[in-house]
């Protein structure tokens, strides 16, 4: 199958839209609200930062849009280069590379820097919460410690 001209370009820009659009679908960030915890009461304790340690948040699942996103358009580009079987080689390689670049770069885009914070709370618990770093927290900082009804839990100051 010959793809060539603005088809192949029009593919092409529709995969890169749909890996673009994969990249950062949850966050775990104490800045950034769910549409379902937007107007929910939450339990509010505080406490004192007893220490803060960097950590990767990476996505719980595996890559596996970003790679058949990639091979596919891979494919398609390979297939408008040469003739017979140099056509079907660089399709294969195409697809080959375009999937192993796909699966990178959607588990790159699922991973985001960051903190595992303990917090001593003032009523006498000590608990730890792992959040997105766009925050700084340091021991000793007072903070607010905000449970939402289904359960997540984000430090805040």
């Amino acid at each position: 199958m010959n793809i060539v001209g603005s088809g192949t370009k029009f593919i092409v820009c529709i995969m890169a839209a749909a890996m673009l659009a994969m990249a950062g679908c949850a966050s775990s960030s104490s800045n950034v609200y769910t549409h379902e915890q937007a107007m929910q009461a939450q339990i509010v304790d505080t406490g004192t930062v007893e220490s803060v340690k960097s950590v990767i948040i990476q996505a719980s699942n595996p890559p596996v849009a970003g790679g058949a996103i990639g091979g596919v358009t891979g494919g398609v580009l390979g297939s408008t280069i040469g003739q017979g079987s140099g056509r079907r080689v660089a399709t294969v390689a195409g697809a080959l590379a375009g999937a192993a670049l796909g699966a990178v770069i959607e588990k790159e885009a699922g991973t985001k820097d960051g903190l595992e914070i303990v917090v001593n709370l003032d009523k006498g618990r000590t608990i730890v919460v792992v959040q997105e770093a766009d925050v700084p927290m340091y021991p000793g900082d007072r903070v607010r410690v905000l449970t939402a009804p289904d359960g997540t839990t984000r430090v805040s100051r």
